[in-house]
């Protein structure tokens, strides 16, 4: 897919394929072109060129059909003004005849939040709260989170994503579908599945998670004295701190491993990358 503003391309040849049942990320800095994307997919936006499917269908010409079975949450959350949040819920459910009133109920009470105040009393972060908890309790298919939780206090994020975002897709695993984009990495961790990384509108890097955390690694050594010199060809990054070494790899270890030993360190240990480490890296290297 491409998507041009005049001369700018915002999306250059994304290539795109989620698995359903899968939590899929899609990580950028901002700017990146990750907004543009979803819209594109929404047929908020027009590609400049290539092809869009969503659930199998064509957004441009099925809008309907499509947007029936997906509920999106936006960077910037808004609502009716004269509206309480028990009548954003009833006007949501009425276009939703799955709509889970159970769900809608335990989780106002789990996020003490009042259905009875207007949605201009809302802090940015309970409106942001309110719109997810209405797009779960629509019980899609298709869940569309764009920078879900950039309002939410840092002290409830996890919490919010485990209780919300992890539940409704525990509840239907073969069937529930979540596509994320989000620049707070880490929050993620735990659910997601498969990745892509984009930087300038182009995809760096498209893995599963598992399988990245096999590929990227870290190697630790600890010396007596500082740190010596030494070269290690295809590392990724070489961070020497005092009597501290830190190689990042992409791939094989076991010679860079047999360099660092021959140094003789006091220890050497070995760690997966963390998702928010493999973006970072990545998208140093694709500066370069």
């Amino acid at each position: 897919m491409v998507r041009r503003y005049g001369q700018v391309e915002a999306v250059q040849g994304l290539d795109l394929t989620v698995r359903t049942g899968r939590c899929y990320g899609f990580f950028g800095r901002n700017g990146a072109g990750k907004t543009t994307t979803i819209k594109c997919l929404l047929n908020l936006l027009r590609p400049s060129g290539g092809t869009v499917r969503v659930l199998g269908l064509d957004p441009q010409r099925d809008e309907v059909g499509v947007k029936s079975r997906l509920a999106y949450v936006p960077d910037q959350v808004a609502f009716y003004p004269w509206m309480t949040v028990r009548d954003h819920f009833d006007y949501l459910a009425s276009f939703r005849p799955g709509w889970n009133r159970e769900q809608e109920r335990a989780l106002l009470a789990r996020f003490d939040l009042d259905a009875g105040r207007r949605v201009t009393a809302l802090s940015r972060g309970e409106a942001v709260q309110v719109t997810l908890i209405g797009a779960i309790c629509a019980e899609p298919e298709l869940l569309v989170l764009d920078e879900p939780t950039s309002g939410l206090d840092p002290l409830v994020r996890r919490e919010f994503i485990r209780a919300v975002i992890g539940a409704y897709q525990e509840a239907d695993p073969e069937r529930r579908t979540v596509f994320v984009s989000t620049h707070l990495i880490s929050e993620f961790e735990g659910l997601i599945d498969e990745f892509t990384i984009i930087e300038k509108g182009r995809s760096v890097l498209c893995l599963e998670a598992d399988a990245a955390r096999e590929r990227y690694v870290k190697l630790r050594a600890s010396f007596a004295a500082e740190a010596p010199a030494g070269l290690f060809p295809g590392a990724l990054r070489v961070r020497r701190e005092g009597r501290e070494l830190e190689v990042l790899l992409n791939g094989e270890l076991g010679p860079t491993r047999a360099a660092i030993e021959a140094m003789r360190p006091a220890s050497v240990a070995t760690e997966s990358l963390s998702l928010e480490e493999i973006f970072l890296v990545s998208v140093a290297r694709a500066e370069v």
